[in-house]
């Protein structure tokens, strides 16, 4: 292998200059470079690394796919020993089944043109070399390296030896058995020659000819591994010519649960007659029947629906009276519409008990959505019938289709165009009786939206009240934008001392705090719709909050979130078995079928497969959609790195020292308390000494690079009659962010979880009417639920473990009615774990809404090398 660029491994291989293709400005050229060259073997290690490093090259990246794919291949046995043209011993990958041709031809068609630069020699124009040859070849070079170096026999010997004598030798067989069917089984033996697999002769054969003893001492060796997992096969090895044997029907029903796979796996593949081909399918049918004549009565009732096996010749589902046949069929094999049928014993078993377990009508539908079902631990097809195929298509689009219906008269407010078609969404949905989340990024009118379907469902004047439950610190927001957006509706707040729900109407606003503790008195009244605002709060399902909140209300819900997925997805699905119950099933289960296979296992088809069941019950836009981003200004983020002062870098270092020593003392619980003790006391020297010190009157200057970076920020802001919002983790750091910029003069506003929501609501109108121009905000306290579009400067004094955290702060002020762009400053300190840090929540972003790791509590679990990387300062 050859590896060039610009940073080549050192004190390792042969460094020289390599010949290369490259294409610039449209046209191909050739070009020398330097260049490492490795054996293929000792590249082994670095190509396995590459394939999981977002850094690499798409061309490394390439090769080490195909490392994978042939260590895969090793493992599995898929090897053979060949003499080489020039009579040399040599290992090749062989024989391969159809799926590993098929794997092979994926890497060969994915092949990068970097990944074979290294042009054809004397050939004009220049060509590059085929890439199945080169694939193909690094495969034999693989499987060729690593049995060897065990010893100095031929094959095992380090250096490959000349060996032609041995060439007869592995020229040798393979075995197949072909299985023949006429009105009794039998298996066939056939031989493959090793150097042209397309020769083929029976057994039978073989032993007739002359000259064969190699060929027949090879077979009976492979026959004699066979019959280890196949005990039928002993029978021919008591055989004067070892040609066939004749089958009983629990041998065949043997070869179809699992004893042919097993064969396969030894390099005996089993062939069964084109005319028995088993086109017999199973897959379970859910729907079927007529439909409900209150669709949303039943969604939301405690009714069930049948949830059947269905078997299929190919796509043609079995009449009950085929079924039956099948049911009462003792033979592996059955005549179905004059064909003879091979019948494993997995769909006889599922024709004799066809009927399953009822399944409740949300969970059927989940079902009819993904298309599959696990049963057993095995994905089974879904197919759903009917009136549950037809809400299946109705809604399987999230915004496609929805019916055409115009704002409410009564909206004093015209919608946007994403808006309506939120609107419409949520119409559509909640007119099924099926509750929903609306996901859409802090700042794009999620609460317009909702007011406006509150007042949609109130046009023919059927229907009843709306409660909203949110934090404390948004219940003004709520009532001054449905007194705004909807005069006529009546509002109040159930909060505080004077609670009342005595001839509730319109809009009820409370805080999860109050639902808690008044869960039953809320619970009384016939809610029409129940939303729940910035539902992430009830994202723990064990939660007191998340258990008062399912008991309110029969009425359909809907979520509001501007983060579904903060950190894990079993967070998302307690959110939606909140909004829609039985649609993700159990949460263990949901664990096990999709967060484990999707977190863990990195699995793709899980993914499409959730995907395709959330889609239609969580609707999800961003700034960036197109239709959107053109009402919003533009938003320019940087990251800011300053230098750490003596002070911070002797402390640094002093804390990594000492912690890294009680760390390696220790263990389970006690270590990871420690790791997190070491993560937060560097965050902290990172921010400013004092903060990390506990010096709540010490001098402030010159002891920070992040606070003389904010200085500099501050005052341009501020001399330039702009705003800016300071966002810090730690309460403390904001205090004595707040005494300096006080004693220099510069106006402030401090924001945190103990601030009353009267004063609250006050500090938000004075820096909306530009009377403060920077707001100090404690991250926790004012990442959501503010209107602060006031502000175009956004500073992120410190970094957060999740960036769909720090989005939402940062969307405070970048929402719908900032007209002008917004500056957002990253600050940190380079060389330190905040460096670190911000590369892993550059990975988290880009896998937005989709799966993100467990923060601050995954670096605990790193080994003392790891953690020592991560914390070193640098």
């Amino acid at each position: 292998m050859a590896f060039w660029g610009a940073e080549l491994p050192t004190g390792m291989g042969e460094l020289g200059a390599l010949d290369v293709v490259e294409a610039q400005d449209g046209e191909v050229r050739m070009r020398t470079v330097p260049a490492l060259r490795l054996p293929v073997t000792d590249a082994v290690p670095l190509l396995s690394r590459a394939r999981r490093d977002r850094r690499a090259h798409p061309a490394t990246a390439f090769w080490g796919a195909a490392t994978v794919v042939a260590l895969q291949l090793v493992a599995r046995g898929r090897l053979r020993p060949t003499v080489s043209p020039g009579d040399y011993d040599a290992w090749r990958v062989g024989p391969l089944d159809p799926a590993d041709e098929n794997r092979i031809g994926e890497l060969v068609a994915a092949m990068p043109a970097e990944a074979r630069s290294v042009p054809v020699p004397d050939r004009q124009p220049l060509a590059l070399p085929d890439a199945r040859l080169l694939v193909e070849g690094f495969l034999d070079a693989i499987a060729d390296g690593l049995p060897r170096g065990g010893s100095e026999a031929a094959f095992l010997a380090a250096t490959p030896q000349r060996v032609p004598q041995l060439r007869a030798w592995a020229d040798g067989v393979s075995v197949s058995l072909r299985i023949e069917f006429d009105n009794r089984f039998r298996a066939v033996v056939q031989l493959h020659s090793l150097s042209d697999p397309g020769v083929v002769s029976d057994a039978a054969e073989v032993w007739a000819g002359a000259g064969r003893a190699r060929a027949q001492s090879q077979a009976l060796v492979v026959l004699r591994r066979a019959a280890r997992v196949w005990p039928a096969l002993n029978a021919l090895l008591h055989k004067e010519i070892p040609d066939e044997i004749g089958l009983i029907d629990d041998e065949v029903r043997q070869l179809l649960a699992g004893a042919a796979d097993r064969l396969a796996a030894k390099g005996v593949p089993v062939h069964w007659p084109k005319e028995l081909a088993r086109q017999l399918v199973t897959r379970v049918a859910v729907g079927g029947g007529a439909a409900p004549r209150d669709l949303p009565g039943f969604l939301g009732g405690g009714e069930a629906l049948r949830f059947d096996w269905q078997v299929a010749l190919g796509d043609d589902p079995l009449t009950k009276d085929e079924l039956e046949q099948l049911a009462q069929a003792h033979r592996p094999i059955v005549l179905l519409r004059e064909q003879w049928q091979l019948v494993d014993a997995d769909v006889a078993r599922r024709v004799r008990q066809r009927e399953l377990t009822p399944l409740n009508p949300l969970a059927a539908l989940g079902l009819a959505l993904t298309g599959a079902a696990e049963i057993d631990g095995e994905q089974i097809e879904v197919v759903a019938d009917g009136w549950l195929a037809a809400l299946r298509d109705r809604i399987a689009d999230a915004e496609g289709g929805a019916e055409l219906l115009a704002q409410p008269p009564d909206l004093h407010a015209t919608l946007r165009d994403y808006q309506l078609r939120g609107l419409r969404w949520l119409a559509r949905m909640t007119s099924l009786g099926l509750g929903c989340c609306l996901a859409d990024d802090m700042g794009l009118g999620k609460t317009i939206t909702v007011i406006a379907l509150h007042l949609h469902r109130h046009i023919d004047g059927a229907a009843g009240p709306t409660l909203v439950v949110c934090p404390a610190s948004l219940l003004g927001n709520w009532e001054r934008e449905i007194r705004r957006f909807a005069p006529g509706v009546a509002v109040r707040r159930f909060h505080g001392s004077a609670r009342d729900l005595s001839g509730v109407d319109g809009f009820v606003l409370t805080t999860y705090g109050t639902m808690r503790r008044d869960a039953a008195e809320l619970g009384a009244v016939p809610w029409d719709l129940v939303v729940a605002d910035e539902a992430q709060h009830v994202k723990n399902a064990r939660s007191a909050t998340a258990k008062a909140l399912r008991t309110i209300g029969n009425g359909v819900r809907v979520a509001l979130t501007g983060t579904p997925v903060e950190n894990t997805l079993s967070e998302l699905w307690a959110i939606l078995d909140w909004a829609t119950p039985g649609l993700l099933g159990s949460q263990a289960g949901f664990r096990r079928r999709w967060a484990k296979p999707i977190e863990a296992d990195k699995d793709e088809e899980a993914a499409r497969r959730l995907a395709r069941l959330l889609r239609p019950f969580l609707l999800r836009r961003s700034k960036s959609d197109p239709g959107i981003a053109p009402e919003l200004p533009a938003k320019t983020e940087t990251d800011q790195l300053v230098p750490l002062t003596r002070e911070q870098a002797g402390l640094y270092e002093a804390v990594v020292r000492e912690v890294m020593a009680e760390i390696a003392q220790s263990e389970g619980i006690a270590r990871r308390g420690l790791i997190l003790k070491l993560l937060t006391s560097l965050k902290q020297i990172c921010n400013h000494p004092a903060q990390y010190l506990k010096q709540t009157d010490a001098r402030l200057t010159s002891r920070s690079g992040k606070l003389a970076l904010l200085d500099e920020l501050v005052e341009t802001i501020v001399a330039e009659d702009h705003a800016v919002l300071v966002f810090t983790q730690y309460v403390a750091m904001a205090d004595l962010l707040s005494r300096h910029l006080s004693e220099r003069g510069l106006p402030t506003q401090f924001l945190h979880g103990g601030t009353p929501v009267a004063k609250r609501e006050e500090m938000v109108q004075r820096f909306q009417d530009g009377e403060v121009p920077i707001f100090l905000i404690s991250l926790k306290a004012g990442g959501t639920g503010l209107n602060l579009t006031r502000a175009d400067h956004v500073v992120h004094y410190d970094r957060w473990w999740n960036p769909a955290v720090e989005d939402q702060a940062t969307d405070r002020a970048y929402r719908i009615g900032q007209t002008r762009p917004v500056q957002v400053h990253r600050l940190m300190t380079e060389g330190t774990i905040e460096d670190r840090i911000a590369a892993m929540l550059d990975t988290k972003r880009a896998l937005a809404d989709a799966v993100l790791t467990g923060g601050e509590a995954a670096l605990t679990e790193l080994s003392d090398g790891e953690l020592a990387d991560l914390v070193a300062l640098r």
